[in-house]
């Protein structure tokens, strides 16, 4: 047995956090399902990467330029991203089956300069749902209060959906209760999914920097485990929302939980534990969504065991600590969605930037 497997047997999925045509064309994603990989996700960054940093998709550039001559940027980008997309809904469909509709999803983002806007970010998801056509497609939507509120409505016509950019307890909170209302006016909730995407480690890496300039040893002593800590009392409230009386009723209809995803798994900081974020937050009803590089390491030298139900009350006390140190959450946390946003948002344009420059 792998480490995916015995993860696996610990309730929690992997999710591999990226993609590439190259993957699709030689086999490689095919494998790595088939050794445990249950799901993918990818976003601006992740496109922007494979598009610009690889030759993976010059001759399909190319294809497409000289089939539909005076194509635009935009939808150049979204053939090769629905391209990818449904090459990886397909491949990962036999998990998403054998599941029964579980696991198994691939995660499409809709634009990042949409996050603040409710209209357009419900007109973009409907599109983009139709057009990738897929049963195992989690259209992501950011967070934002102009992201969540659209989630009602989406959850309500049976589109599945990914919200990402979590960073704070309240946000999650707001996230999971727009799932269950839209559950409530679906009469079909057990054929609809979703889930939550908390990022981690980037609460470290702001924390840390604050920690740092306070320079006491208790604030240094502090370092790296503001990340842990806070995604614990997020899993709290998630078991509180989806296993008590907020949910019965949905359960009772065969709705599915709202899985946690842990989003941003690698380590920034070079000396920590390269698998601290998948290690630490392994548990029911939880993806762990991992970048390649994080991926190979936790099959190599990951350890695996039940971490996520333990600890509540030493996290507690962490962040009790850090807020006496006068480090306010609620502020790091909004600043880090804003942050989160407009870096996908520069990725994703210049993703666009490129590729006009091929259109020309």
């Amino acid at each position: 047995m792998n480490k995916l497997e015995e993860t696996l047997k610990q309730g929690q999925s992997i999710w591999l956090d990226f993609l590439r045509r190259g993957m699709l064309k030689s086999g490689e994603l095919k494998k790595m399902v088939a050794e445990g990989v249950r799901g993918l996700t990818s976003n601006p960054s992740i496109f922007q990467k494979a598009v610009c940093e690889s030759n993976d998709y010059a001759a399909d550039i190319s294809a497409i330029l000289h089939d539909k001559q005076g194509i635009g940027a935009v939808a150049l980008y979204e053939q090769l991203a629905v391209e990818d997309i449904r090459g990886a809904a397909d491949i990962l469909n036999k998990v998403y089956d054998m599941s029964k509709g579980t696991d198994g999803f691939v995660s499409l983002e809709a634009s990042p300069n949409l996050a603040y806007d409710t209209q357009a970010t419900l007109d973009e998801v409907r599109r983009l749902w139709k057009l990738v056509n897929r049963p195992n497609l989690l259209v992501k939507v950011p967070g934002t209060p102009q992201g969540i509120s659209p989630v009602e409505s989406l959850i309500a016509e049976g589109i599945n959906i990914n919200i990402t950019l979590l960073f704070s307890i309240k946000q999650y909170e707001e996230t999971a209760r727009a799932y269950i209302h839209g559950l409530e006016k679906n009469q079909k909730p057990d054929k609809v999914a979703s889930v939550a995407s908390f990022f981690v480690s980037r609460i470290d890496t702001m924390v840390d920097k604050a920690l740092e300039k306070i320079g006491t040893p208790e604030a240094l002593s502090l370092r790296g485990k503001t990340a842990v800590a806070y995604s614990k009392m997020v899993y709290k409230r998630f078991r509180e929302i989806f296993y008590g009386q907020e949910f019965a009723g949905q359960r009772k209809r065969g709705a599915r939980v709202q899985k946690l995803v842990w989003g941003s798994t690698s380590t920034k900081n070079p000396s920590y534990r390269d698998v601290l974020y998948v290690e630490e937050l392994i548990g029911p009803d939880t993806v762990s969504t991992i970048p390649l590089e994080t991926l190979i390491a936790f099959k190599d030298h990951g350890k695996v065991k039940s971490t996520l139900a333990e600890g509540f009350q030493q996290a507690e006390e962490t962040l009790e600590r850090i807020k006496g140190l006068g480090i306010d959450m609620d502020s790091v946390t909004e600043q880090l969605q804003k942050d989160g946003v407009a870096s996908f948002a520069k990725a994703f344009d210049q993703l666009l930037a490129a590729l006009k420059a091929s259109c020309r």
